[in-house]
């Protein structure tokens, strides 16, 4: 496809899209989720697109207050193709319920890819980094975290915007015709699970200083696990965490039980 040249209008619609885009979880609530959000992206370009027609806004407007939810860089993806499809709408090109549609259908599957690829993938890679060298005492650990988990985001959210713009209504068609979504979504999934098994067994550490006293002879407890699978322990409090929350234990009381654990077990001598 051939680069598309931007007018200076669109060039500024699309920047004040893309800043806007970065309060994706404004007022995000349990009954539209970022809805309130993909609005404010989308007021720059329905400004822009409708003028005085004042009947044209409150539709789109109202429009893009339904529900919706994706991940944070996709969010872009879908907001530069409804500036596109809006422009559609305001020629008559377009039905509104299109808009709609297609919203709908891209928020399931752009949201497990993205989520995979970000949360699954590229967090664990940069908490990995990061945390060896914070360990250290180095503060180069928190830039490139930032650079590989946020820094990222933000430049694939600029780009991404303007791809959808370009795209517009075609995407749909030539997408999920060619199975290109599954196969996408499968890859980054498996990715995001190898790298979760990467960080669990180079960064989780169960420092067990438990020895038994039988007799004339000790026994070192963590030998004893360590002989029956390298890492056991590990493994087992990341599947008790991972319990945990899905069984609606909040995360904060998850890292306060482990810091309290861990003192008493140094102070028992455990750890």
């Amino acid at each position: 496809m051939a680069k598309k040249t931007y007018t200076p209008k669109e060039n500024k619609v699309l920047k004040s899209m893309f800043l806007n885009s970065h309060l994706v979880f404004t007022n995000f609530n349990m009954t539209k989720m970022e809805a309130n959000g993909f609005t404010m992206t989308m007021a720059p370009a329905i400004e822009s697109i409708y003028g005085d027609d004042i009947e044209g806004k409150k539709a789109a407007y109202a429009r893009h207050q339904a529900f919706f939810n994706t991940h944070a860089v996709a969010f872009n993806f879908i907001a530069g193709m409804c500036y596109s499809m809006e422009k559609d709408v305001k020629a008559g090109k377009l039905s509104g319920e299109t808009i709609d549609a297609i919203k709908a259908s891209l928020m399931g599957p752009t949201a497990g890819m993205f989520d995979s690829i970000f949360f699954n993938c590229l967090r664990v890679i940069g908490a990995g980094i990061g945390i060896g060298l914070c360990s250290q005492g180095n503060i180069l650990g928190t830039i490139l975290f930032i650079i590989i988990y946020g820094l990222s985001q933000s430049l694939l959210k600029w780009i991404l915007l303007k791809l959808g713009y370009d795209l517009g209504a075609t995407f749909i068609e030539s997408v999920f015709n060619s199975g290109l979504m599954d196969v996408a979504t499968r890859c980054a999934s498996i990715l995001g699970l190898m790298m979760v098994g990467a960080m669990t067994a180079t960064t989780v550490k169960v420092p067990l200083n438990w020895t038994i006293n039988v007799g004339q002879t000790s026994v070192v407890v963590l030998d004893l696990f360590e002989a029956i699978y390298p890492g056991i322990l590990s493994v087992g409090i990341v599947l008790l965490m991972m319990t945990l929350i899905k069984k609606g234990k909040k995360p904060i009381a998850l890292i306060v039980g482990l810091i309290v654990a861990g003192l008493l077990g140094a102070f028992l001598h455990i750890f």
